[in-house]
């Protein structure tokens, strides 16, 4: 009884042994089409030692975790959250009544959610305070745990803009943000925007290229940057290593920052035939973020839920998003998997996958673009994305075949990040 024990408490998560052998019956490797059966997975440290065929087990010392009936996969990347806050109709009165560390520690539950359901990558859109990049750090210092982050910390607008932060303020506090804030209004402005999201310490750049759905302001779709400031933030970002990804619901504003040179669309709610050509000839992204699309359509029906300017946008957005889904999938153009999760709730993230597969997307696309696609678009496809030898050790399975049926991506039962067993079924002994 007593090594029993000593086994149990060896095996809890978070502890690390040896070596790790996760004994997968099928395996999804995340660029390919075709699954495998029964392969071990051999994680010395946090990488991918070794995939072999077959159940292997390691040395006395060494974990052994004996999966049934189970489908494992690289963890799971989500293209576009927003891991520090979560959509509530307190959400105006609370930047009024809850402090920056208000929000900081409120975040921990979220970042523990994520990487429960599998998804130990996520790129966050938006975080105001720099709290996402504090967030970053100290999953990164092993404080507590949570996906890797990349994030662009501050979002840029122009004045009024969708990420303008002093948007429904009342006169006296409104003032006047400038690039420091993420505001711009001049090709110097969005110079010295870039660079201080350089100096923040943030991963990459978030711009806000027409209206949005949530901001007090009358209109989502419009046009919100000039073509010489979204070519200054974008040849700006390329001299400091930065990616750009651009929020946009509108044609026009769409098309600016396509030929600008952005790396990818969010939303791209009201996207058309040109703007698709455009992007394919660009090689854009488009992130659809289809649950934020259904959760506000949704929140729309409620009574007081939102405010009178967001209410038409949240009911227009939801059906809307789904039928662009489905044309730019026909078209052809390179999808990657994100949620906005933030404005759905977090650990919901799961639910894209069966979105994108009711617009058409077959399974085992679905879940490409939330490993390998979404890898790429990041930058990071030389360490994550794929079940790989040499690559590090993020390993999640889901309960079942998910190609099957993709409900099942809503069953994780084991999650690795970088070797390190967060999460896993009943305490595994060893063959």
């Amino acid at each position: 009884m007593k090594q029993l024990l000593i086994l149990m408490l060896l095996l809890l998560p978070g502890q690390a042994l040896s070596d790790i052998f996760v004994q997968c019956p099928t395996l999804i490797d995340g660029y390919s089409q075709e699954m495998s059966n029964t392969l071990t997975i051999h994680i010395k440290d946090n990488l991918i030692f070794d995939i072999v065929p077959g159940k292997i087990g390691g040395g006395p010392h060494d974990q052994v975790i004996a999966l049934e009936e189970a489908t494992c996969m690289p963890g799971l990347i989500d293209a576009h959250v927003h891991i520090t806050s979560q959509l509530s109709p307190k959400r105006l009165v609370e930047r009024f009544t809850l402090d920056p560390v208000d929000h900081a520690l409120a975040a921990v539950p979220f970042a523990r959610l994520t990487l429960d359901a599998g998804f130990t990558t996520v790129r966050d859109l938006g975080s105001n305070n720099n709290i996402s990049i504090a967030l970053r750090d100290a999953i990164n210092k092993g404080h507590f745990p949570g996906p890797r982050i990349y994030t662009a910390g501050k979002s840029l607008a122009s004045t009024g803009g969708h990420a303008d932060p002093t948007n429904g303020r009342n006169a006296e506090l409104r003032g006047d943000p400038g690039p420091k804030e993420g505001v711009i209004n001049s090709t110097d402005d969005a110079r010295k925007a870039v660079r201080q999201r350089y100096k923040d310490r943030a991963d990459l750049i978030k711009i806000t290229a027409t209206g949005g759905v949530l901001s007090q302001a009358t209109s989502g779709q419009n046009a919100q940057f000039t073509d010489e400031e979204l070519d200054a933030i974008v040849r700006s970002a390329r001299d400091y290593g930065f990616k750009v990804a651009a929020h946009a619901h509108g044609t026009d504003g769409m098309q600016r920052a396509v030929r600008a040179g952005v790396d990818s669309i969010e939303h791209g709610t009201y996207m058309d035939a040109a703007t698709m050509k455009l992007m394919r000839k660009r090689g854009t992204s488009y992130v659809p973020t289809i649950s934020a699309g259904k959760f506000v359509a949704e929140k729309a029906e409620e009574e007081g839920y939102f405010s009178n300017l967001v209410k038409p946008k949240a009911k227009a957005i939801g059906p809307t998003i789904v039928e662009t889904f489905s044309r730019a999938l026909a078209a052809g153009l390179p999808i990657v998997f994100g949620t906005d999760s933030g404005v759905s709730p977090h650990g919901d993230n799961w639910k894209e996958f069966i979105y994108m597969v009711e617009a058409g997307m077959p399974p085992m696309d679905a879940i490409i673009s939330a490993t390998s696609k979404a890898a790429r678009l990041l930058g990071i496809e030389d360490n994550l994305g794929s079940l790989e030898k040499g690559k590090l050790a993020d390993i999640v399975a889901v309960a079942g075949n998910p190609v099957t049926d993709i409900r099942q991506m809503a069953h994780v039962i084991l999650v690795i990040k970088e070797g390190e067993v967060h999460k896993q079924p009943a305490v595994p002994l060893r063959p």
